[in-house]
């Protein structure tokens, strides 16, 4: 079973193009140096500077080094203007149908 990140990012009114430009920096920067997975990010319909990123790892230990390397971090840091909060989370999978 894979182990999937989560984020929840309530990005600043008015930054949203700033903001998706920057995580896909960070999205082909983290490709790039942590081969294997891929990323997607969906933006909330209701709530338009919302946005949700998701993606798949082969494992626990590709994740915790992804958030411990200068691409995680000095990416997370240059979008500190841009986004008003984010929440990253670490899944399991428990279910999968079809």
């Amino acid at each position: 079973m894979s182990v999937y990140t989560l984020g929840i990012w309530l990005v600043r009114p008015g930054r949203e193009d700033d903001f998706v430009k920057a995580w896909k920096d960070i999205a082909e920067r983290t490709h790039k140096e942590h081969p294997g997975g891929h990323g997607l990010l969906m933006r909330d319909r209701d709530v338009p500077n919302r946005f949700i990123s998701t993606g798949p790892w082969a494992s626990l230990e590709q994740v915790e080094q992804w958030r411990s390397s200068a691409t995680y971090t000095e990416g997370i840091a240059s979008m500190r203007d841009i986004v008003e909060h984010f929440e990253p989370h670490t899944l399991d999978e428990a279910a999968t149908i079809g």
